[in-house]
């Protein structure tokens, strides 16, 4: 009786356990031929798009294909979809529920790739930490700092908070700021600052740089120079501008004066 029951059992659903079998090794080789086949195509190639959303493009899609053959496999072996959709639901669900955070950087790293507020190689500043952009992951994107910290960022996070990108223009502008004492002759620092400026190749002509009075603070006037330089020369323009400009202001005897309060002391008069 037990043999007649596994040869009815061989004779009606063995049959669609060999096809979904067939179904499932004949949709992997044609999964993989696929993608094999888009990768080298020239048009595939010919997309401007970086290289890490290529590559998340092409997981998403191979995991939509294998699920697909997957789903048809379990058709033809006989398992109701409705049974099967409602167990991938749910673990849908659980999933989502147990990797939410994983799945906002997820998201994150793919809006991050698709709308391009950061490059590799750019210099951002984002939130309290700065330096150039190493990577945008699927998950996370680096940054190395000035001194050569290695600092990863959660993608969730670079999409919900104001992004400063210094590269982007490939012009920055520089302010300096020189204060000077209340009795310098204004036309010397004027002429001093104006020279300094002219002094450096690396400032850009256009637009045309600046130096006005931009302050009357409580114990000296502040002079701005403002001046536009490429993103190289940033800083090596704003070092040479402090320091060259302190020994222009020295040699045209301008003083640079220190923080300063007059107190005036009044005596009563005697009863």
């Amino acid at each position: 009786m037990d043999r007649e029951k596994v040869l009815t059992f061989l004779e009606t659903q063995g049959v669609n356990l060999l096809r979904g079998l067939l179904v499932l090794a004949v949709g992997f080789f044609l999964v993989h031929w696929l993608l094999r086949f888009i990768e080298r195509s020239k048009g595939f190639q010919r997309v401007r798009m970086e290289p890490t959303l290529k590559g998340f493009v092409h997981n998403l899609l191979r995991l939509a294909l294998y699920t697909i053959v997957i789903l048809t496999a379990a058709n033809v072996i006989g398992v109701p979809m409705t049974s099967v959709v409602t167990l991938v639901a749910s673990a849908g669900v659980a999933v989502s529920l147990a990797m939410q955070g994983a799945l906002s950087n997820l998201v994150g790293g793919f809006l991050l790739l698709l709308l391009k507020p950061i490059r590799v190689g750019e210099f951002v500043k984002i939130g309290e930490h700065e330096g150039t952009v190493r990577a945008i992951g699927s998950f996370y994107t680096d940054l190395i700092t000035f001194d050569n910290r290695h600092i990863s960022l959660p993608n969730s996070t670079l999409t919900n908070t104001a992004i400063i990108n210094y590269t982007r223009e490939g012009t920055r502008r520089l302010d300096v700021t020189f204060s000077v004492s209340y009795d310098s002759d204004l036309d010397t620092v004027y002429k001093t600052l104006n020279d300094l400026v002219a002094s450096n190749g690396s400032i850009l002509p256009e637009p045309a740089p600046q130096v006005v009075l931009i302050k009357c603070a409580d114990s000296s006037l502040d002079f701005g120079v403002r001046v536009w330089v490429s993103n190289a020369d940033y800083w090596p323009v704003n070092f040479y501008l402090l320091d060259q400009g302190k020994r222009a202001l020295d040699r045209a005897g301008i003083q640079i004066p220190y923080p300063q309060m007059d107190v005036h002391v009044k005596q009563g008069e005697k009863a």
